[in-house]
C-alpha cells in the first residue's frame, strides 16, 4: 500500500469500490436497477420505508395522528431493505426518483399523490390533518425554521460524522474530528434553544420536534452510532430532558418499531398494516 498523499484526478471516475457498509448500493447514477411493482394495501396511505432516523419520522407522525383520533391517517408500512437495493426498484423510483426512504403514496385522493423527502412528508401530513403545525404565522414559521434546520444539519451528522465514525472502511482522524466538531456544535445549538423553550418551536410539540428528535434525540439517548460517550452527550442537559420526554410518548414508542428489522425482537415490526400489528 502506497503512503503517497492522494491527489484528485482532473476528472473523477467510478473506477474502484468505495468500501464500507453501503458500498454495494452506492453508484454515481440515478434511476431503477430492476423492475418491480410495489405492494399496495387497503389503507389510505402507503408508506415504503425502513426504521432509520429519517424513516421513523413518518411512522411517529402517523402514530401521533392516529392517537389524536384521525382514523383517516391509517397506513400500510411496507419494508424497503436499503441494504439489498429495494429502493432502486422501478416501483419505488416512480414514487421517489431520488431512491431514498421514506416514500409515501396518498391514495385517499384521486389521482394519488406521491410525497418524498421526510421533511416534505411531515409537512404534507401536518397540513392535511391540521395537527402538530401551528396556524399562526409566527408559530408556523418557527416550526418550519427548525424543520428545515434539521434537513440542512443532519447530513453532517449522518453522512458526515456517522459515516466516518461508524461505517467507513477505515478510521480517518481528520474526517472524524471535522464532523465530530460539527455534531457537537449542532448539539449546542439545540441545547441553547431548549434551555429557553420546552420544545423547539415553543410550548407545543410539533413536527419539528419529531424530525429533530429522530436524529439528535436518539443521539443524546445513546441509540445512534453508539457515539454517546465519544460525543459526551451528557454535557447537554436540556437536550437530554427534551429527548427523554419525547422518547416516552406512546406514539413515538410505536412509531420506532415500524419497519424495524434489528435489535430486540420485541421492538421489531417489519411491516404494519393495522394497529393490531403493534399490539
Amino acid at each position: 500500500m502506497s503512503n503517497a498523499p492522494y491527489v484528485p484526478p482532473k476528472v473523477w471516475k467510478n473506477e474502484a469500490p468505495s468500501g464500507g457498509s453501503f458500498a454495494s448500493i452506492n453508484r454515481p447514477v440515478a434511476g431503477p436497477t430492476h423492475e418491480k411493482v410495489l405492494p399496495v394495501g387497503k389503507q389510505p396511505f402507503q408508506l415504503y420505508s425502513l426504521a432509520t432516523p429519517n424513516g421513523i419520522k413518518v411512522t411517529i407522525l402517523l402514530e401521533e395522528l392516529l392517537a389524536l383520533g384521525h382514523s383517516a391517517a391509517e397506513y400500510d408500512a411496507w419494508l424497503i431493505r436499503i441494504g439489498e437495493g429495494d429502493q432502486f426498484s422501478s416501483g419505488f423510483v416512480e414514487i421517489n426518483p431520488n431512491s431514498k426512504i421514506p416514500a409515501l403514496l396518498d391514495r385517499s385522493v384521486e389521482p394519488a399523490v406521491r410525497v418524498f423527502e421526510s421533511g416534505s412528508i411531515l409537512l404534507y401530513l401536518a397540513e392535511k390533518f391540521g395537527e402538530l403545525l401551528p396556524t399562526d404565522p409566527a408559530g408556523r414559521t418557527e416550526t418550519l425554521n427548525w424543520l428545515f434546520w434539521q434537513m440542512g444539519a443532519a447530513p453532517y451528522l449522518g453522512g458526515g460524522f456517522g459515516h466516518f465514525y461508524a461505517y467507513a472502511p477505515e478510521k480517518i482522524e481528520y474526517a472524524i474530528n471535522r464532523f465530530a466538531m460539527e455534531a457537537k456544535r449542532q448539539l449546542d445549538v439545540l441545547e441553547r434553544r431548549l434551555g429557553e423553550s420546552k420544545y423547539l418551536a415553543g410550548d407545543s410539540y410539533t413536527i419539528a420536534d419529531i424530525a429533530v428528535w429522530s436524529w439528535y434525540g436518539q443521539l443524546a439517548l445513546g441509540t445512534l452510532y453508539s457515539a454517546a460517550e465519544f460525543l459526551a452527550v451528557e454535557e447537554y442537559p436540556h437536550v437530554q430532558r427534551w429527548a427523554k420526554e419525547i422518547a416516552e410518548r406512546p406514539a413515538v414508542i410505536r412509531g420506532k418499531r415500524v419497519n424495524r428489522t434489528w435489535g430486540d425482537e420485541a421492538t421489531q415490526v417489519p411491516e404494519r398494516h393495522s394497529a393490531a400489528d403493534l399490539d
